[in-house]
């Protein structure tokens, strides 16, 4: 679990590199990482009270192969119940966090750009994804800055509420959605589920969403399919383009 950041480890052929320094950022590069080849990446936030370091226990689950991941720490915080400090996003989308979500945001693009320093990425092809607090954190950047992601991962993390997080409705329906949740959760129940559902379907997303017969838990099915979906995305980015091209030459061997 959480704690001090380790040494570089290796994970097989796959290599996980530790938060170092004020950084608090983790990396994770695929196995037999090729630099001539533009690389996915997965953005990874995590729920409150771990940290950074979940990347390394959750990427052997996702995949070893397809991508290049990041994961940044989040600001430090009071828990509500305990008034003890631990690590989470700003989730409520009260205006006092407003500094706090500014603080996160600007985490979250540091480690993105942290990772594009590092290795050869695909800028077409980010996606952020979070459990818990963290999906609905990466629910809000996705949704504010719907230009940048190529698509946005929950797993049990609610839709955000408050700061109007569908104000950019016209782009933020053009960023694929993908929604894990557990059938016998108390935390994010069955039926606030439903009512995001509607929510997503009347502001017209798309939405891909999975129940997994567990509770409020991240658990091994999730991230393979999370994996799939990804996969899928970048399918159908790369057909809808090679149409394009084809329509584009079509256009011009007419004219």
């Amino acid at each position: 679990p959480g704690g001090k950041p380790a040494q570089d480890a290796g994970l097989g052929m796959a290599h996980y590199t530790a938060a170092q320094g004020e950084t608090h950022t983790a990396l994770f590069a695929p196995m037999h990482y090729e630099p001539n080849y533009a690389y996915p990446l997965l953005v990874w936030l995590h729920p409150a009270g771990d940290d950074e370091s979940q990347l390394k226990r959750i990427m052997p689950l996702v995949s070893m192969r397809n991508y290049v991941a990041v994961a940044p720490r989040a600001p430090q915080g009071l828990d509500a119940a305990t008034d003890k400090p631990l690590h989470a996003w700003p989730v409520t989308g009260d205006p006092s966090t407003v500094d706090r979500w500014n603080l996160s945001e600007q985490l979250i693009f540091d480690a993105v750009e942290l990772a594009q320093t590092r290795f050869h990425i695909a800028s077409r092809r980010i996606f952020v994804a979070g459990y818990d607090g963290g999906g609905t954190m990466a629910f809000r950047l996705a949704m504010d800055y719907p230009q940048r992601f190529a698509g946005v991962l929950s797993l049990c993390g609610r839709f955000p509420s408050g700061q109007t997080p569908l104000k950019r409705i016209s782009l933020a329906r053009q960023v694929p959605v993908f929604l894990a949740c557990g059938r016998d959760s108390r935390r994010y129940a069955s039926a606030e589920v439903c009512e995001h559902l509607k929510l997503f379907h009347s502001a017209g997303m798309n939405v891909s969403l999975r129940q997994y017969p567990c509770g409020h838990e991240m658990v091994p099915a999730m991230l393979g399919d999370m994996d799939r979906w990804m996969m899928e995305q970048i399918a159908a980015a790369s057909a809808a383009k090679s149409e394009d091209a084809w329509v584009e030459d079509f256009d011009l061997f007419e004219r």
